[in-house]
């Protein structure tokens, strides 16, 4: 099959990313955007744009009949869903096929299959795969006598969606009842279902996943793991790829159960597979995300592969071009995502005019991003800016040039998280991969928080602001007198912001 012409379902960054692969192959690239959206940095790239809807992702980006009139309109032969809005929606890959488009991504039924955690669950033990200890049940008496053989701690999950949304720790039979009554509201709410089940907690555990390509005829094929753990609130904040504490056996058990889970629904496209592994080494079945992760350049970067191109030439039938296994890492690469939002007031998203941006450049560093200087930044959509990869021949070397990149990032006139990453990726604790899933939470924030609201000498106040107006820390020496190199000068400075900067 030979396409011609894409029509990415998305916006922002991964819709940047999407039309270079487009861009590449000799494709045309098919932009859509809200009203909200026109003349963002995704609409700009493409060679066509079509507004399909108010500034409201539910009338827009998720309204799959304005998407597939697009599609028409444009002449499009597929469309590519991206992740987020309607990248794992059975529904919509059905629409899109019965539209006679291609659908670059699973089959409607393989996303059906992955999308209810019960039935994944289900779905890899019968594949052999190990599974958290867990229980379905419909009322808080069923479950919480499957609790009592579980075993406390227990997790309540939202058995739909995904990004935390109806989860609940659990530590006693007391508090389950309200738990089970809240995730059930919360899932109903976010998912159009209230299913939920439970699972035991694994106490300091860590996040590994699988990516994985497979051509939907049986064949599957696993490009490396990634490690995820440093997460807050259940959302990914530094990934990369390989694990470092995956050596090479590990590695093959769990992406021969990967694969395993994958043939077994003769998986198409790519996806990823998510495991929880406890510090035995011993791994277990988390779920699936049947799409393109967010944090897919690190994998590309260390493999040399290209998912998005892996993606369209499944989608094309060109099953000839999955990478040959077994696939060996080459080098580390981390990636830290950038958001425009308020570290040091709650994470709360931010909005305005990037009146100054600049991002990091060299050799080897790849920033995925969104937005260039001058974009607005707004209150409707998710509020991610880019990602910043940097790889390295080993895990030290990645590390110091994605220190060096957050350095080299300079962001005004919306607030960012780039504070909070710089201090993340220089903790001791994540120097030596010595963290879990709750550690930024458990461990981190409180004296991140503490260091943002420490008193700071007005003289060092007003030389870090001399400094950063003037644009010539290095050269004048004055950021070294009021702040070592990489920090950045408006931490210290707590909520104050010079007008027209932030």
């Amino acid at each position: 099959m030979t396409l011609r012409k894409v029509l990415i379902a998305n916006r922002g960054e991964i819709a940047c990313r999407i039309a270079a692969t487009v861009h590449e192959m000799g494709m045309r690239a098919i932009a859509v955007c809200s009203e909200a959206d026109r003349g963002a940095l995704h609409t700009r790239v493409a060679d066509e744009v079509h507004v399909i809807g108010p500034a409201e992702a539910r009338a827009s980006y998720l309204n799959s009949d304005a998407l597939l009139a697009a599609a028409r309109a444009s002449g499009a032969d597929a469309v590519h869903p991206g992740y987020g809005f309607l990248a794992e929606n059975a529904e919509f890959a059905a629409a899109a096929e019965q539209a006679g488009l291609v659908f670059v991504g699973p089959a409607p039924e393989q996303i059906r299959a992955m999308g209810d955690k019960r039935a994944a669950r289900e779905l890899a033990k019968q594949a052999g795969v190990p599974i958290v200890p867990g229980a379905e049940g419909t009322d808080a008496k069923t479950l919480a006598r499957a609790a009592e053989t579980i075993g406390y701690p227990v997790i309540v999950k939202a058995a739909l969606g995904g990004g935390g949304k109806g989860m609940r720790v659990v530590t006693d039979s007391a508090s389950l009842a309200e738990a089970v009554e809240s995730a059930q509201r919360v899932a109903a709410a976010a998912f159009g279902d209230g299913s939920i089940y439970l699972e035991r907690r694994l106490e300091h555990a860590r996040h590994v996943e699988v990516q994985v390509v497979g051509d939907g005829r049986g064949e599957v094929v696993a490009v490396l793991e990634r490690e995820c753990s440093l997460q807050r609130r259940h959302q990914k904040v530094i990934e990369e790829c390989p694990s470092p504490v995956v050596d090479a056996a590990l590695r093959q058990r769990m992406t021969a159960a990967a694969v395993a889970l994958c043939r077994a629904v003769r998986y198409r496209g790519a996806g990823t597979v998510e495991f929880l592994l406890d510090a035995s080494g011993a791994f277990y079945f988390l779920e699936m995300n049947t799409r393109l992760q967010v944090e897919h350049p690190v994998t590309e970067l260390v493999t040399g592969i290209d998912l998005v191109r892996a993606q369209l030439d499944v989608a094309a039938g060109r099953a000839a071009s999955l990478p040959a296994a077994p696939i060996e890492p080459r080098g580390v690469a981390i990636e830290a995502r950038v958001y425009a939002e308020d570290a040091a007031n709650g994470f709360l998203p931010q909005s305005g005019r990037l009146a100054r941006l600049s991002w990091p450049s060299g050799p080897f560093v790849r920033v995925d991003r969104g937005v260039e200087e001058g974009d607005e930044v707004g209150v409707h959509y998710d509020p991610m800016l880019a990602k910043i990869v940097a790889f390295g021949s080993d895990r030290a070397a990645a590390l110091r040039r994605l220190t060096a990149a957050l350095d080299d990032t300079l962001a005004h006139g919306v607030v960012t998280n780039l504070p909070f990453l710089r201090a993340l990726v220089r903790a001791p604790e994540v120097q030596a991969a010595r963290f879990d899933t709750e550690w930024i939470e458990r461990e981190f924030l409180g004296g991140f928080a503490a260091a943002i609201q420490a008193p700071v000498p007005e003289l060092a106040l007003a030389a870090a602001a001399v400094a950063e107006l003037l644009g010539s820390a290095e050269e004048s020496g004055t950021r070294a007198a009021a702040a070592p190199r990489g920090s950045d000068p408006f931490v210290a400075l707590g909520r104050w912001r010079p007008a027209g900067l932030d």
